[in-house]
């Protein structure tokens, strides 16, 4: 059992276990990446950004963490050019990059697929971050 599996066994709720479980090959096959393991976070791909203050980093093209009171998808760029597939997208909340869904059965999978793609080309587009 590797990293990521274990990780996820070990998730307490059944239903966020079982949506980890299968949300892991969407993104993948969505971003082109392989997964990592990163705290409590599972990404697909690396990106490095430098603000104007000087600060930098690495951080996951996209990723999403099964966390107690949601399933949160990291959408890195935000969600301002994906309104109209939101509106399709079933029942979700929103944070500045963070998508919070309650269970998988709630959205549309082959919308948040879309999502994903867009999103990780978008990054691929900005931070030159290739498939690998």
């Amino acid at each position: 059992m590797d990293e990521i599996d274990n990780f996820i066994s070990c998730v307490d709720n059944e239903t966020r276990k079982l949506d980890s479980i299968a949300l892991l090959p969407i993104l993948e096959k969505a971003s082109g990446y392989k997964p990592y393991l990163s705290g409590s976070i599972i990404g697909f791909g690396k990106y490095h950004y430098k603000y104007e203050s000087g600060r930098e980093g690495e951080s996951s093209v996209i990723a999403f963490s099964p966390r107690k009171q949601n399933l949160v998808v990291y959408i890195m760029p935000g969600f301002d050019q994906y309104e109209d597939l939101l509106k399709d997208l079933g029942k979700y909340k929103l944070g500045k990059s963070c998508l919070y869904i309650n269970k998988l059965a709630d959205i549309k999978l082959d919308v948040l697929e879309k999502m994903a793609k867009l999103s990780v080309q978008q990054m691929q587009d900005k931070y030159q971050c290739k498939n690998s």
